[in-house]
């Protein structure tokens, strides 16, 4: 009974959001749907609107917002506006939980943590993995790093927003697949814009060319989960074997797309760069290699 009652005071209890752009207001609305009273604190309170009407609390200064509350979400565009919202507001987190969703470098969200350490509050790095109007569903996931005791206190709270998945205690690692995602995903949407202007010079229009091209981005992991039956351990062990693919048969592949691409008077920036990677392991002397073997070149460029 009493750990059924210490669990529903943490999913109700307060909870501070700061930056109301549309994940700022996505997470508080979820978080007010849940039960929880949350308080909000934006550059521009007339952001706040919204999710005023929808129940939600305006403070008046940072130092209000914070203070409402013993967890603090952040919701900004990097790391420098934290500085700036809070450094009117730093005797007041001591004690307090800060979790901040804002993208930028791995180095800059250590030397965060140690900043919030030096104000006497605890520091979680987040990043949650899908747009807005996803948050809070079934699809939902986002990556935490930071004190295991502070994310096991505040895990059903964040729970809501989406599924929390908790790397370690290095505050950098959850920046890192938050940025190492979003490499995967910005290079795939270039790649299907780049496929869908190519498509486009023979005269088939984007609504034609893009199901056939999600259909294969969509394809991709199966087929690589195919071809290895525990997907990384052979890079992890330094092997790359060339029995089902090799770098002298991408590369080729790489070098049609170039010159596709350059009869069709299109951008060469996203050819010419997957084109080096293969080049680079041919010269190497990795011809005969698996496809993977571009790894050494991104790991140590030239």
């Amino acid at each position: 009974m009493n750990e059924q009652r210490n669990l529903t005071t943490r999913q109700n209890s307060a909870v501070t959001v700061i930056g109301l752009g549309p994940m700022g207001r996505a997470m508080t609305r979820t978080l007010l749907t849940a039960g929880h009273p949350v308080t909000v604190w934006n550059r521009t309170a007339g952001r706040a609107d919204g999710v005023v009407t929808d129940g939600a609390t305006l403070a008046a200064t940072p130092s209000e917002a914070v203070e409402a509350s013993d967890l603090v979400l952040l919701s900004l565009t990097d790391y420098r506006a934290m500085y700036d919202v809070l450094d009117s507001a730093t005797e007041s987190l001591a004690g307090r939980t800060l979790v901040n969703l804002s993208s930028d470098t791995p180095g800059r969200t250590r030397e965060a943590a140690t900043w919030a350490a030096g104000h006497g509050a605890a520091f979680l790095t987040g990043g949650l993995m899908v747009p807005a109007p996803m948050v809070g569903t079934e699809a939902a996931h986002a990556y935490y790093s930071g004190p295991d005791e502070a994310m096991q206190r505040h895990l059903a709270t964040l729970a809501l927003l989406g599924t929390p998945k908790h790397l370690g205690a290095d505050p950098g690692l959850a920046q890192m697949m938050y940025q190492a995602q979003l490499t995967l995903f910005l290079s795939t949407l270039s790649g299907l814009m780049h496929a869908t202007a190519m498509l486009g010079t023979a005269g088939m229009k984007a609504r034609e060319a893009l199901p056939e091209l999600l259909s294969s981005a969509d394809s991709t992991g199966d087929i690589l989960r195919a071809g290895e039956e525990n997907p990384g351990a052979a890079l992890d062990a330094g092997e790359h074997p060339g029995d089902l693919s090799t770098v002298t048969m991408m590369g080729a592949t790489s070098d049609h797309i170039v010159e596709t691409s350059t009869s069709l008077g299109l951008d060469l920036a996203l050819p010419l760069a997957v084109q080096a990677h293969y080049r680079r392991a041919i010269e190497d002397g990795h011809g005969g290699d698996n496809w993977t073997r571009i790894i050494d070149g991104i790991r140590e460029p030239r």
